[in-house]
């Protein structure tokens, strides 16, 4: 009789403690149900967009996957195929804003675009590539200097039907061959319908190549493209907002050789379409936020030589990513390059730079993947992010193994141009992540993944 009432009591101290906290605390699991669906927190807390895991974060579940950089089966990926670059991603909402905290794997930090360096054997600056080359025989000839970066795509509206079932992949065309018309043989073309009637003459065109571009498949789909990219915005603790649209579709892609370009910044618009050869090919506004632009400009060798490439502006003895916009007004630390010599030295407002005292300005070596020195000058003048494109703040950490990701964005934007993807029905949303290391354009993806909210 003693035993049972010690069982008894025992037995209700146990449910009075589980009453307690299932009253007193909220748990909520962090392991996934699964492996595609993100779970966004609602939350009261808003963990502070810095780069560091607010213990917020503990609260929210996480889900775990591996971006792999696909085959195309056209050699637009070559020499990246099938890296993977293992992620968790969280996500917490509150009555105004999403969160969303990235953690990916990446084994060096890399920022520095294509930056300019010095050769001291043709006495040229040049550049070096955003991504590896490669020789006849398959042989990587030289890393690439792309950056680090992520994006995220969303269907705006529900607009793009295949996005439902392939979300990043349906305004991919890498695996769309088209046949190039715009370069090659004289055209007779239909004032009516644009497009090609007959040949005066029979060249062979080109075929079977593939546009990495991306459109979408109607005139009235669009899809949001959010990208943190250290060259534009995040310098500034934004997240580069874009936009993809149809950009007149494949039928111009066709006739112009592949370059419908559907990508566009938020706040551009179609500003005119053609009514001349190719018929309805759509003319955009230009960007009135700039974002970045090439720090690049053509000077004659010795001021009357042959005219050469160069770097605009430079900051001496810097060995920074990236020249902002705000140094190069008048008082910045950035100076204007006015002159080069036939070898090499740069002159500027103040002074002299000579890449040939040293290698701070050239290739470390002639292997594939040597360094550069670390004075090699920024190849990109970087600027303030503003208006539709500035909806997104955000913070991206280097650790040493990979990055940390926070990012928030309203749950509606301002956006009367139907760019932005709107949260705050809180309906489901199917999306795709993608990841860039240290390339131009060849990136992993991870699609059919799908937001839902805890209601």
């Amino acid at each position: 009789m003693k035993i049972l009432k010690i069982v008894t009591l025992f037995s209700f101290l146990v449910l009075f403690f589980m009453y307690c906290t299932k009253t007193d605390q909220v748990v909520v699991s962090t392991t996934a149900t699964n492996n595609t669906d993100l779970l966004a927190l609602k939350t009261t807390t808003a963990p502070i967009i810095d780069g560091t895991v607010d213990a917020v974060w503990a609260n929210a579940s996480k889900i775990e996957f591996t971006p792999t950089v696909p085959d195309p089966g056209n050699g637009l990926f070559t020499g990246y195929i099938g890296e993977k670059f293992p992620t968790t991603l969280r996500a917490m909402y509150d009555d105004q804003y999403i969160y969303f905290l990235a953690e990916y794997a990446d084994k060096d930090q890399s920022q520095k675009v294509a930056p300019w360096y010095f050769n001291p054997t043709t006495k040229l600056w040049t550049k070096e590539g955003s991504a590896r080359t490669y020789d006849v025989n398959g042989v990587m000839t030289r890393e690439g200097y792309g950056e680090d970066k992520i994006a995220m795509l969303w269907n705006i509206d529900n607009s793009t039907p295949k996005f439902i079932t392939q979300t990043c992949y349906a305004s991919c065309h890498v695996f769309t061959p088209y046949n190039d018309y715009s370069t090659v043989g004289t055209l007779v073309k239909s004032t009516k319908t644009g497009l090609v009637d007959s040949l005066v003459t029979s060249p062979t065109y080109k075929s079977n190549a593939a546009s990495g571009n991306h459109y979408t498949n109607g005139p009235n789909e669009k899809i949001d493209m959010w990208w943190m990219q250290p060259s534009k915005g995040l310098k500034y603790g934004k997240m580069d907002d874009n936009y993809q649209d149809y950009a007149g579709g494949q039928a111009i892609t066709n006739l112009t050789g592949g370059n419908a370009n559907g990508r566009h910044v938020d706040d551009v618009v179609v500003a005119s379409t053609s009514t001349t050869w190719p018929v309805g090919k759509p003319t955009y506004s230009s960007d009135p936020t700039q974002g970045s632009f090439a720090n690049t400009q053509n000077l004659k060798l010795d001021g009357t030589g042959a005219s050469v490439a160069v770097p605009l502006y430079i900051i001496p003895g810097s060995t920074s990513n990236y020249i902002a916009m705000a140094d190069t007004v008048s008082g910045g630390v950035a100076k204007k390059v006015t002159a080069v010599s036939s070898t090499g030295v740069l002159t500027y407002s103040g002074g002299t730079l000579d890449p040939n005292t040293g290698t701070d300005y050239q290739r470390l070596g002639t292997a594939a993947n040597s360094a550069i020195g670390a004075k090699c000058i920024p190849s990109v003048v970087t600027t303030l992010l503003i208006n539709g494109r500035a909806d997104i703040d955000c913070v991206a950490i280097y650790t040493g193994t990979g990055y940390i990701v926070e990012y928030k964005r309203k749950l509606k934007t301002g956006d009367v141009l139907k760019q932005d993807i709107d949260f705050s029905s809180l309906q489901d949303q199917p999306f795709g992540f993608a990841v860039w290391d240290k390339s131009n354009y060849q990136h992993a993806i991870q699609p059919n993944l799908m937001l839902k909210f805890q209601k």
